[in-house]
């Protein structure tokens, strides 16, 4: 009779199985023995890994960019309405800026041909008489010779002081003010001496006001039948010292008058 145990004793012990990384890795090698293979299989994980990491490296700095320009665009839309009122304001500054220098040179040039016509008349010798006084230069303004009507550059980056800015738009308006107080003229006449023409123009020459006086044109002419000498003078004006000028109150000017 045949007689089967179902109930194995307790002394025996089951075969415990583990799991062993290295050990299936061995396995595998062992059974694969082409080394290429194991090289292409080695770089397509290596590959897949690094593939990985970029996305997910790449996805973590995307999202931080997205966040940086969501909160730039809403600073953008805070303070749009602040820079907007900060342009807004320095260009009418501007403005006031070159208003103030067109008043300033209308205002300082509107006694030049009185001072002139006094020290062209205060020149002149005996026996010399002129006949011709012509403006030869275009009426000037600061409203005409505004350099800030240019093209401004491109460069746009660099920012400069307040200083800089006010020093820079005061030298503009003292720069439009000296280029509406230049003019040239000329002066024709008649003497009947070339010393005395000589002298005129060392006179004219001695002026705070004029500068430059040339001798453009002398020539021989018979006027009531006598010969005199016609001459053509050019010259141009020029500012005077600060102490060639004296300026006095307009009040108190009338009260002396009075």
């Amino acid at each position: 009779m045949i007689e089967i145990n179902l109930l194995p004793s307790e002394g025996k012990k089951r075969k415990s199985s583990k799991f062993e990384p290295g050990a299936m890795i061995t396995g595998v090698a062992d059974q694969v023995k082409d080394k290429y293979l194991l090289s292409a299989i080695g770089v397509g994980g290596l590959s897949l890994a690094l593939l990985s990491l970029l996305f997910v490296t790449q996805t973590s700095r995307a999202n931080a960019l997205d966040e940086r320009n969501l909160k730039a665009v809403k600073d953008s839309s805070q303070f749009s309405s602040v820079l907007a009122a900060k342009n807004k304001a320095e260009a009418t500054r501007d403005s006031l800026y070159q208003q103030v220098a067109i008043i300033r040179s209308i205002d300082d040039t509107r006694f030049m041909w009185s001072h002139l016509m006094y020290e062209i008349s205060t020149a002149l010798p005996a026996y010399t008489w002129l006949t011709e006084i012509t403006q030869t230069t275009p009426p000037r303004s600061a409203a005409a010779s505004d350099p800030s009507k240019a093209a401004k550059s491109a460069d746009t980056t660099v920012k400069e002081s307040r200083e800089a800015k006010a020093a820079a738009r005061k030298a503009r308006s003292d720069s439009l003010l000296m280029a509406a107080k230049d003019l040239k003229f000329r002066l024709v006449g008649h003497t009947v001496d070339i010393q005395a023409l000589t002298r005129f123009m060392k006179a004219l020459e001695a002026s705070p006001f004029i500068q430059n006086v040339q001798l453009t044109r002398s020539d021989v002419i018979a006027t009531d039948g006598r010969e005199v000498t016609e001459f053509s003078l050019e010259a141009e004006t020029q500012p005077p010292a600060p102490f060639a000028i004296k300026t006095v109150p307009l009040l108190a000017a009338a009260g002396e008058g009075n």
